[in-house]
């Protein structure tokens, strides 16, 4: 099965080593995350930054989802930049 075109370019994809972590103690794939990242599936987003995530892609603002981490309770937000130079993985309270 074919993943989903991009609907926006990432930049340069960096995280924290907080967000490492969390990835790591979860065994979850960054690039899983990213694929839904720049697929349009936000996550655990309410339905108000859904769409203005969906205004953000075409008008070329911040994009930010949020993913829950299972088996823990962290918490995985990938932030695209509005230029779209650089996408981060971060952990909310590192915001």
């Amino acid at each position: 099965m074919n993943a989903p075109a991009p609907r926006f370019p990432v930049g340069r994809v960096v995280a924290t080593p907080g967000a490492i972590a969390a990835m790591q103690e979860a065994d979850v794939a960054p690039a899983d995350l990213l694929r839904r990242h720049v697929s349009g599936d936000w996550g655990d987003v309410p339905t108000e930054d859904a769409a203005e995530n969906e205004l953000s892609v075409r008008e070329g603002f911040r994009i930010l989802s949020s993913y829950a981490l299972p088996g823990t309770d962290a918490r995985i937000w990938l932030l695209t930049e509005r230029d779209r130079t650089v996408t981060t993985f971060l952990l909310p309270e590192e915001y």
